[in-house]
């Protein structure tokens, strides 16, 4: 399946910004677009601005982190079917079920990496 054109609206959620940058460039070449928040805070705001396909959720941040977001966001009534892909740096299995608990669709660590993203996509069938 070919990700090139695919004309998604995604909400990357990222406290740091050499990793936003990777994201974007990353995927802005496929035609996605890219809306960008700095912690959970951010991203609730934001999904509640705009329709997205799918969110990338950083787990640890400041603020708000991954995981309390991911519970909010599930909670409002145009949050329960939205993907949302868990972005961490930390691969225990524990982070990972965590991520599960709280409501993630799908658990993807850093460094980011565009074939692993493409595969969990199709495995949502996005």
């Amino acid at each position: 399946m070919s990700w090139e054109n695919r004309n998604f609206r995604l909400l990357l959620v990222e406290d740091n910004k050499l990793n936003q940058i990777v994201v974007k460039f990353s995927l802005k070449r496929f035609g996605y677009e890219i809306v960008t928040a700095n912690n959970g805070i951010e991203a609730i705001e934001e999904f509640n601005q705009g329709e997205f396909d799918f969110i990338l959720m950083d787990v640890m941040m400041p603020e708000m982190d991954g995981l309390e977001a991911t519970k909010h966001i599930r909670g409002l009534e145009n949050g329960s079917n939205i993907p949302i892909i868990a972005l961490t740096a930390d691969v225990i299995t524990a982070t990972a079920n965590k991520c599960k608990d709280c409501g993630m669709s799908a658990h993807m660590s850093k460094p980011f990496d565009v074939e692993k993203l493409f595969e969990i996509l199709e495995s949502l069938n996005l």
